[in-house]
């Protein structure tokens, strides 16, 4: 691979960059989802915000937390499949990455190892830790 004026190699750089933005989503995404199902329980297990005049039952945080998470997990599988591309990971990665995004809790521990396999093969390439 060729190297820049500055000595780092591209892939390096980008590598790090994707992986730095794949952390951020996977924490924002996963909060989201979590605050998504905190409005889920409180508002069909515990019926905390009523129901409306039709039988519905009303938010109780919020009806922006379902299209917040939702908009968010769009971009969270952009930086996903950026990630996992610039990695070049098996297909299964990409579909198990691609699910933390849904599963509660599940962004925090995968990210976690997803992270650590890519600063190692990054630092591995001759990357300085990002």
């Amino acid at each position: 691979m060729s190297e820049t004026v500055t000595g780092v190699d591209p892939w390096v750089r980008k590598a790090a960059g994707a992986t730095k933005r794949y952390r951020v989503l996977a924490w924002v995404t996963g909060t989201m989802l979590l605050l998504l199902c905190l409005e889920l329980v409180l508002k069909y297990v515990f019926h905390a915000g009523g129901v409306d005049a039709s039988g519905h039952p009303n938010p109780v945080i919020g009806a922006w937390v379902a299209y917040a998470h939702g908009w968010i997990y769009v971009v969270y599988l952009v930086t996903v499949f950026d990630l996992w591309s610039k990695m070049r990971w098996r297909l299964g990665r990409l579909a198990t990455m691609a699910a933390a995004g849904v599963v509660p809790a599940m962004s925090f521990i995968l990210e976690r190892k997803v992270h650590a396999q890519a600063l190692a093969r990054i630092e591995a390439a001759g990357g300085a830790r990002g």
